[in-house]
């Protein structure tokens, strides 16, 4: 039987015909060979992505802030100017001028020493006409006042509103500017009575202020001061303050003596002389240990305070939460 197939292949092998039939059998036999495939595969199952809710974000509708009467202003906004770069946090600290500064240094010597109030948070402090006139800060324990110097009694007193933190003060004429703090609002006064004779907006911080007879002169706690037209309170003009190893930060309370600028440090013993046409410090003046150990408490904070009495060339200094105020005199 086997035989007799081969012979049968053999032919259609050799016979056109028998080609012809031979791969029409081969075709047929893939067409049948597919369907079987086709039918045997298994369909898969498609599968479908679960669903997940986009993400929603939901936007709170602002509360509008409750409309408060606008204050009484008095005079225009200082025209605000560019940050200068010596007057950023990171300029230089006068805390350990070095042996080799150039700048002449100061001591001093204690010529007298008044009563002082202990709660009084000194911010500002000068003479105007012989009497003398201080402001002090915190939040809810703000003040102007009249001091009697030689007892330290408070003649007369005003207060501030408890969200304002006062600051530096200056007199020209017959009225008394007030800076506060971070509040960019000053106060103005009648400097005999204390009446309050309206307020003024400031684009910084409010720090020290003097007056140098022409122009009010105002600290923000940078290196830079600010000169204001007293008319209408704008800045006329500002200058950086310096020293021979860069921009000297964190003036505080100013006192304009005969030609120059005297600032203290904040958180430093150091009073710094500054010319007002250049920005350049002249010397410093270092007042370490005036205040006793003994005199000091929990309380007693930093040396703050910087008055000038004309007459006598008399130059006086206390601190914040200070019990004594001190005049002294210069010692090199």
């Amino acid at each position: 039987m086997m035989r007799l197939e081969a012979i049968l292949l053999q032919k259609l092998r050799t016979t056109r015909w028998g080609r012809r039939y031979l791969a029409l059998g081969l075709v047929m036999l893939g067409l049948l060979g597919g369907l079987t495939a086709c039918g045997d595969e298994e369909t898969p199952t498609p599968t479908t992505a679960p669903t997940v809710p986009p993400t929603v974000l939901l936007t709170a509708t602002p509360t509008p802030a409750p409309t408060t009467p606008p204050p009484t202003v008095v005079s225009l906004l200082p025209t605000p100017v560019a940050a200068s770069p010596l007057a950023q946090p990171g300029g230089v600290s006068p805390l350990a001028q070095p042996a080799g500064s150039a700048i002449p240094r100061y001591g001093y010597e204690v010529v007298n020493v008044y009563p002082h109030d202990p709660a009084a948070f000194t911010q500002g402090l000068l003479f105007d006409e012989g009497q003398l006139y201080e402001s002090t800060g915190l939040y809810g324990a703000s003040s102007v006042r009249r001091v009697d110097l030689a007892t330290g009694q408070v003649l007369s007193m005003t207060t501030i509103p408890a969200e304002y933190f006062g600051e530096g003060i200056s007199i020209v004429n017959d009225r008394l500017y007030q800076l506060t703090w971070q509040e960019q609002t000053g106060f103005i006064y009648n400097k005999t009575t204390f009446a309050p004779e309206g307020r003024f907006r400031y684009a910084t911080e409010g720090w020290g202020m003097t007056f140098d007879g022409k122009q009010l002169i105002m600290s923000d706690g940078t290196a830079r001061l600010y000169f204001w037209d007293p008319a209408t309170l704008t800045t006329t003009q500002t200058i950086d303050v310096y020293d021979d190893q860069g921009p000297v930060v964190r003036l505080n309370e100013l006192e304009y003596i005969e030609g120059e600028i005297f600032a203290n440090i904040w958180q430093s013993d150091l009073i710094a002389r500054i010319d007002p046409t250049t920005g350049a410090v002249t010397g410093w003046i270092d007042l370490t240990g005036l205040l006793p150990a003994a005199d000091r408490t929990p309380a007693t904070d930093v040396l703050n305070g910087i008055a000038y009495l004309p007459e006598g060339e008399r130059l006086f200094v206390t601190g914040k939460n200070w019990p004594k105020l001190f005049e002294i005199r210069l010692t090199p």
